[in-house]
């Protein structure tokens, strides 16, 4: 089995995002390349993927893209219109978990993947703020594979801030966030290889 090598790299810099209503922080090397690539491959033949399926205009959609939730026993989660239930933690999710709680200073209970095969799948504009999500708590958001271009718009002057998701790295957002703005990962017509990103929640 390969070692991953999980910890932080004393060289990562920190970069907060906005300036109001807010507060996201990029940390863009938490992980090198070689870990990311043993994790990528174990998480993709480790979970039980499934195409995700949404609500949308009185409509059930069946999504290219697929997702795997996993969480503490007896948690539920609807989002889309869709009730979850998680499967049990992994090793390696286990091992993830307790590094970005270490960066969150914040515990938390479940964790949703999201499988993009390629660019032409992405995520449309929302934010995550289900009733189920603890409002207080940051939302850390790990992105392993192919770089992708992630955007936040402010949901009154509708102002677009964008950066690149880099592989390895962490994205945290603090409360307020989710009330201000909302976010997407933009589709792409270049090629891009495989990307999951893994989002740790605390769900009430």
């Amino acid at each position: 089995m390969q070692k991953l090598l999980l910890d932080m790299p004393d060289s990562c810099e920190t970069t907060n995002l906005f300036n109001r209503d807010g507060c996201v922080n990029y940390h863009p090397c938490l992980w090198d390349e070689e870990s990311c690539s043993v994790l990528l491959n174990t998480l993709l033949h480790s979970l039980n993927w499934q195409n995700d399926q949404l609500m949308m205009f009185g409509e059930m959609i069946t999504t290219k893209r697929k997702v795997s939730w996993v969480g503490e026993e007896g948690l539920s989660y609807t989002y889309s219109g869709v009730k979850k239930y998680p499967d049990p933690w992994t090793v390696e999710l286990l091992m993830i978990k307790a590094k970005l709680e270490e960066l969150a200073q914040w515990k938390f209970n479940s964790c949703l993947l999201n499988l993009y095969h390629d660019g032409s799948e992405g995520m449309g504009w929302h934010s995550d703020n289900e009733p189920e999500l603890n409002p207080g708590a940051p939302i850390a958001s790990l992105s392993l594979g192919g770089v992708r271009k992630f955007a936040f718009k402010h949901k009154m002057d509708k102002t677009v801030s964008s950066l690149f998701l880099g592989n390895g790295s962490v994205l945290m957002m603090h409360a307020p966030t989710q009330d201000f703005w909302q976010h997407s990962l933009l589709k792409t017509s270049r090629p891009v290889s495989t990307r999951i990103n893994l989002t740790f929640r605390d769900i009430r």
